[in-house]
């Protein structure tokens, strides 16, 4: 079969047909700009009557061997001057139980981390399409029913199965990575699709300060996926994948709709020497997870274990850095809602640069960038006096603008690095191994309490041992799309010994 790209350049380039795929499929992305961030507010703690509320400091105000200690059991009264209720005054996360908060977020993360797995391979087989969709509403209806948990157990596990729908962003990415062409895809794959989850982020902020109780915020956060919901059934599937299932004629049935939209004249065969064999690609039963890991382990692009390591050390440094400093928004001044509006408006110049990195300029030299930007900041952080806040608060927010920029090109590397028939695999472990650092993260930044920076240093550290490591990863830089394991061998990326 002749390159895919050439065979659908009769569509022209941000056509109808492409203008309407790109904005349906960004829409798909921005509910998921609430996701995690939501637990910022969801989690966070109110003032309550404490005597370090009060002021004073145990060991010099208060003799601690002259109080007798007991459990709280008539309750606690949480001020309401910023939250009306949190989970956290729900349910009584506090004093002995304070552990569940950064347990919460890491029972999100583990539902994406397992949903990131097992998507890849269940849109491989079973469609982008399907998948998508079906992860849009389990993500809209599991939003909603949170709101009804009757205890702290309930609220996370229907907070897991949440995070398991999170990955409809992976089959978007890919999705989109597929259907669209030449600079279409690259300005979907590191601009549109991140500027969406960057207006979902912003659009966080602002109902969390209209809707001040958690209930409230979680049934409003679920509308707007309600609204789409209709719409996001006419995305197309993807032609990639059905050629790569032998389903041809499907393929040219939807690349004639999208000539009829753009106005122009299909060609009578679209794809007139496609004849998909085994040789070209496995049977849809065949393509498993095995199949990629014998193309890792038996391969050129990995000829030791430590070049794939080296690729998921960058992923969870990416994931680590920016997730810690994204839900440390929140301690960046006295209003949680400024704090987290800044923190998500400075993704928008960081998804802008990674466009602008990923048409110019070679895929390692970028994450290389990026990963020292970020460092750079946290180290120099430990330098700056209390007094001046301000400082401090720009330097976080430049680390997060690199953490972010090397999220954005990071997903796009990948996706440009595997054949079609196992792209959707592949990022999805990509989704998982990167989310362990997410995972981590609300842990590390509980360490601040041990030593103020130490959170800092740690993610500064990563960074730095990233930026170097990467140095050893493949180039796709201007190379096309692979369609089959045979296009990636020939291509030198992989030379497995069947």
């Amino acid at each position: 079969m002749k390159d895919y790209d050439n065979a659908v350049a009769f569509l022209g380039q941000w056509g109808r047909f492409q203008l309407i795929f790109f904005f349906l499929l960004c829409s798909t992305i921005v509910p998921n700009g609430f996701g995690a961030f939501t637990l910022i507010f969801l989690t966070d703690v109110p003032s309550h009557q404490n005597l370090s509320a009060l002021g004073y400091i145990p060991g010099r105000d208060v003799n601690l061997t002259d109080l007798e200690q007991e459990n709280c059991v008539d309750g606690w009264s949480y001020s309401k001057d910023i939250y009306e209720s949190t989970v956290v005054s729900e349910f009584d996360l506090v004093c002995s139980d304070q552990w569940k908060r950064p347990f919460t977020t890491l029972i999100f993360f583990l539902g994406v981390v397992f949903g990131s797995f097992f998507s890849g391979q269940l849109s491989d087989r079973y469609g982008r399409k399907l998948v998508l969709f079906v992860t849009m509403a389990v993500q809209t209806v599991f939003v909603f029913v949170q709101a009804f948990a009757t205890s702290w157990v309930v609220f996370i596990i229907l907070l897991f199965i949440n995070g398991l729908a999170q990955i409809n962003y992976l089959a978007a990415l890919v999705l989109g990575a597929e259907v669209l062409t030449g600079n279409e895809r690259i300005f979907f794959s590191s601009l549109g699709s991140c500027l969406a989850f960057a207006i979902g982020y912003m659009m966080l902020p602002l109902f969390a300060y209209f809707l001040r109780d958690w209930k409230s915020l979680l049934y409003a956060l679920s509308v707007p996926s309600v609204v789409f919901i209709p719409l996001w059934w006419f995305v197309p599937e993807s032609p990639r994948w059905l050629i790569s299932q032998g389903r041809v004629e499907e393929a040219e049935a939807i690349l004639r709709k999208a000539a009829k939209w753009n106005k122009v004249q299909a060609p009578n065969a679209i794809f007139e020497d496609c004849s998909v064999t085994k040789a070209e690609t496995h049977s849809k039963e065949q393509y498993t997870v095995l199949d990629l890991l014998r193309l890792i382990f038996c391969s050129k692009f990995s000829s030791n274990f430590a070049t794939i390591y080296i690729f998921d050390v960058a992923r969870f440094s990416l994931c680590a850095g920016y997730f810690g400093l994204s839900f440390n928004a929140a301690q960046l001044s006295a209003d949680p809602y400024i704090s987290c509006f800044l923190a998500a408006l400075v993704e928008i110049p960081a998804y802008i640069s990674s466009w602008v990195a990923l048409r110019y300029l070679p895929r390692r030299l970028s994450l290389i960038g990026c990963f020292l930007l970020g460092a750079l900041p946290l180290f120099f952080i430990q330098l700056v006096p209390e007094n001046l806040s301000n400082l401090s608060l720009t330097l976080e927010l430049v680390g997060k603008y690199a953490f972010t920029t090397g999220i954005s090109l990071i997903f796009a590397y990948v996706a440009e690095l595997y054949p079609t028939v196992l792209r959707n695999t592949a990022t999805g472990i990509c989704m998982a191994v990167s989310r362990i650092g997410s995972c981590v993260s609300p842990f590390v930044l509980n360490l601040r309490v041990y030593f103020t920076y130490l959170p800092y240093i740690i993610l500064g550290s990563l960074a730095v041992l990233s930026a170097f490591a990467t140095l050893f990863l493949p180039e796709s830089f201007k190379q096309p799309l692979p369609e089959t394991i045979q296009q990636v061998e020939e291509r030198d990326l992989w030379c497995c010994d069947s």
